[in-house]
């Protein structure tokens, strides 16, 4: 079988999977946009490039601290070649990674307190067992970053839990590795991150078991699984600029819309202003 005629064995609200060899898979990163678990009808222009230009620069920054599933060999050549058989896809969009048994759960870092963090902690004064001080601001920082894993859901909605019941899925010895690397990652990141004027206010990772070695795999640090804020604009008590997903997500809230499919088509003025946050993000983040 041509390397153009693989098989497709998985589709995701952004990304399309196709199966390389018994040890490798071809994740294509598309343009598409989901809010609210809902893929929306309208792509942002050059999206999944600069997903995987970001995911590829903090898994090599993060190395030291865990393995990932970045295939080590080169395949630029595939690259050019395989996006070419697709229609509107480009070489950067397409990543060759090594497979792995993925855990099933969404390993959730929050530094500052909003999104449905905030949402919890109004309704039970609690995000995801941690019990919080009463009175915290909209946006506030957390002394220290909480762990707030949820379930990955394969329809519908992400489900938040607390740290024992994802033990309850993934055993205590496991769990427990999990929250202590995102903890790590998100503050290297975030110190990373601070060093050139950007608050990651949350983030989510996501790990598998490659060759009986946990690894860094998904997306990492990106705007579509964090949350980025301009430093020398933030105060807490409203609502931050953003850098991410929360633009699309701040538009849709003022839709007659109940956050089940179809998604809404986006008017182009935020589908322009979302692709330049994306872009901007990236370039502020590698430079």
């Amino acid at each position: 079988m041509s390397t153009l005629e693989l098989p497709l064995v998985g589709r995701g609200k952004v990304r399309d999977i196709y199966d390389y060899d018994d040890r490798h898979l071809v994740f294509v990163t598309s343009n598409r946009v989901s809010a609210f678990d809902v893929i929306l009808p309208t792509p942002i222009p050059n999206k999944g490039s600069t997903l995987n230009t970001l995911t590829r620069f903090w898994m090599k920054k993060f190395s030291p601290l865990c393995a990932n599933h970045i295939a080590e060999r080169d395949h630029g050549d595939f690259a050019r070649d395989f996006a070419a058989s697709l229609e509107a896809t480009s070489p950067g969009q397409v990543e060759l990674v090594r497979k792995a048994e993925m855990l099933p759960v969404e390993c959730v870092v929050r530094g500052f307190i909003t999104g449905s963090g905030w949402k919890d902690y109004k309704k039970s004064g609690a995000v995801c067992g941690h019990t919080l001080p009463e009175g915290l601001q909209h946006c506030a920082q957390f002394p220290e970053p909480l762990f707030t894993p949820a379930t990955k859901a394969t329809t519908g909605h992400d489900e938040n839990i607390d740290f024992n019941r994802m033990c309850g899925i993934v055993g205590a010895e496991m769990g427990t590795k999990l929250r202590d690397l995102s903890l790590q990652i998100y503050s290297t990141g975030r110190d990373y991150a601070r060093e050139r004027g950007i608050l990651i206010a949350d983030t989510k990772f996501e790990f598998g078991i490659i060759d009986g070695e946990l690894a860094l795999c998904d997306e990492v640090l990106t705007p579509d699984s964090s949350r980025f804020w301009p430093a020398d604009e933030y105060a807490p008590g409203r609502d931050q600029r953003s850098f991410d997903k929360q633009i699309v997500r701040n538009y849709l809230e003022t839709l007659n819309w109940d956050k089940t499919p179809p998604g809404p088509k986006l008017p182009e003025t935020i589908v322009m202003q979302t692709a330049r946050a994306y872009e901007e993000i990236a370039a502020r983040l590698m430079r």
